[in-house]
């Protein structure tokens, strides 16, 4: 997928023939990764705040962070291509192809982590526990994510299926 060099670190930065563009694919990874840590973000938060203020159970409240952790995710995703003229069904499509693992990665990491550190899902959201397990739980998601994110982008898929459609319209 990518056009090799002589030397064995220069090809990851040259052109990346899944998208056309030169650049580093490493910056790729970085903001394809960032880009679905804010989707995931948003319904990791939602679904929590939603979860401890109705007393949910803490096995609960992370079923809910996760599925709207993934339905954000998806939304942030799809509307960039709607916005473009993609047809919702294919929007859809590339979406679901694209960012699955990288949200489900980061949605395992993040919700591993806040149930198992102590106080991370207390019932007070003022809680400053709770934000810095939140902090550290994200930042360990993204971690977990970039790596995904860039094997995926190496092999022509993840978010470089988007990418695609967004740079040929």
């Amino acid at each position: 997928m990518l056009k090799y060099m002589n030397t064995p670190h220069e090809h990851h930065d040259e052109i990346n023939h899944a998208t056309g563009h030169s650049g580093s694919i490493k910056k790729m990874a970085a903001s394809a990764t960032l880009h679905c840590l804010a989707g995931c973000a948003i319904g990791e938060l939602i679904g929590v705040t939603i979860g401890s203020t109705a007393g949910f159970a803490p096995y609960h409240t992370v079923f809910l962070a996760a599925v709207l952790s993934f339905v954000s995710g998806y939304s942030v995703s799809t509307v960039p291509l709607l916005r473009v003229g993609t047809p919702f069904m294919k929007a859809l499509r590339l979406v679901l192809a694209a960012d699955t693992v990288s949200i489900l990665t980061m949605t395992l990491v993040d919700n591993i982590l806040m149930l198992v550190i102590p106080g991370a899902l207390n019932k007070n959201l003022g809680n400053p526990v709770y934000w810095l397990s939140r902090v550290v739980s994200l930042g360990a998601a993204f971690v977990a994510a970039y790596p995904v994110n860039l094997y995926l982008l190496r092999h022509g898929k993840g978010h470089a299926l988007t990418h695609h459609v967004h740079c040929s319209y």
